[in-house]
């Protein structure tokens, strides 16, 4: 996941400002997306094409002299390890206009207003629904709106999935009821100023952004966003059995731990994980891959280009256009593991090569151990019978 970051900062995102927006939905909608992926695409193109459109607009031009670009990290999970499926789109803060010579150029958009993440979502929730009773998964009458088909029931791992969702336990003699947590902070109210557009159950964020010079936040950004489902750091075992989980902030009403039973732990696991062939992170507009501007805003150069662009890049092979990272500067950059600089006296150290083969590390290293070449912190100790007591005579 911290390789999917830094190669995001590297690779695809442009030296300009960027914002996110985070789209959660209502509960309906999250067990339909789990349970129909294709539903969820179409759906997540809805998203963006409002948002891109009101990006554009604010801007002044329209979507013929104008595009903007994100890229979409859908999480599948919750803070309490239930599912809760939602939209981290990375937009570009402003929009690139093209020029009649061919190059564009940046134009930066201010932050969205809280009326306008109400606007927002409005309009998202409307073209959602809209789309929803075309499909025939939506049906309304005069008061109520509610989901269709009965073939999502039959999914053996529908009931799984909804009580993921509902903060419920899956399976054991306890389904049903509410999972089980502790509270030991006291209640807070909410923060005043909040700005999020809540609308039937969709709720738009749009708080968090990083400056085209604030590539270091743009990385912690993208880190957290494609971070794991589970902290193992936070995950612990109680004497009683019951697995622990420490919430990494605090509910609003003081809850800082939940815990599971173990067979229900494993349900809540096996509903994170989603369908086969569902990509989990989606490229739009300038960034999408056949996008004719992604070659000219990427650092990476690659795309579609125009005939006729007449860049000197376009003699180069893709290697030559493309120079990535070492594998030893990539464990430096993700990991923070320097292996190029001696740990004993600070110089460079030289790559000679790079071994793979299992086989050929075993054997190098058995002929380092024969030699003694390798430090005592390698060796396990012998194997040993335990010491036995020492009988002391005392003397009356």
């Amino acid at each position: 996941m911290a390789e999917a970051a830094a190669l995001l900062v590297d690779e695809v995102f442009p030296e300009q400002p960027v914002r996110q927006w985070v789209l959660s939905f209502p509960y309906p909608l999250r067990f339909l997306f789990a349970n129909k992926p294709e539903v969820m695409t179409r759906v997540l193109g809805i998203v963006y094409r409002v948002i891109a459109t009101h990006l554009i607009s604010k801007a002044g031009f329209t979507r013929t002299h104008a595009r903007t670009g994100a890229v979409t990290l859908i999480q599948r999970f919750g803070s309490a390890l239930n599912l809760n499926l939602h939209f981290h789109m990375l937009f570009l803060d402003g929009v690139y206009v093209e020029r009649g010579d061919g190059r564009i150029r940046f134009r930066w958009v201010k932050a969205p207003l809280s009326a306008e993440l109400t606007h927002l979502a409005d309009t998202i929730a409307r073209r959602v629904g809209r789309y929803l009773e075309r499909q025939g998964l939506l049906e309304r009458d005069a008061e109520h709106s509610w989901l269709a088909g009965e073939d999502l029931d039959q999914d053996p791992m529908s009931t799984v999935l909804g009580h993921s969702i509902t903060y419920r336990i899956a399976v054991g003699p306890n389904a049903g009821r509410k999972v089980m947590t502790l509270q030991t902070l006291p209640a807070e109210d909410p923060p005043f100023g909040e700005q999020a557009g809540q609308v039937s159950g969709f709720s738009l964020h749009a708080g968090v952004a990083a400056r085209a010079d604030q590539r270091d936040k743009l990385e912690r950004l993208c880190r957290y966003i494609s971070r794991p489902a589970v902290s193992e750091k936070r995950l612990s075992l109680t004497n009683s059995g019951l697995v622990r989980y420490q919430l990494k902030t605090p509910y609003r009403d003081g809850t800082t731990h939940i815990f599971f039973e173990p067979l229900d732990f494993l349900a809540r696991l096996a509903a994170l994980v989603p369908r086969p062939r569902v990509n989990l992170t989606r490229f739009h507009g300038v960034f999408a891959p056949n996008n004719k501007l992604r070659a000219q805003v990427t650092p990476a150069k690659r795309g579609r280009r125009r005939h006729g662009s007449g860049t000197e890049s376009d003699d180069k092979t893709p290697a030559e256009r493309h120079v990535a990272m070492t594998w030893a500067q990539r464990l430096k950059r993700v990991f923070d593991i320097d292996i190029q600089t001696c740990q004993a006296c600070g110089g460079g150290v030289r790559i000679i090569a790079a071994i793979e083969d299992p086989a050929v590390i075993k054997k190098i290293l058995d002929h380092l151990d024969r030699q003694g070449a390798l430090p005592l912190a390698n060796h396990q100790p012998v194997a040993r019978a335990p010491p036995v007591p020492q009988l002391v005579p005392i003397l009356h």
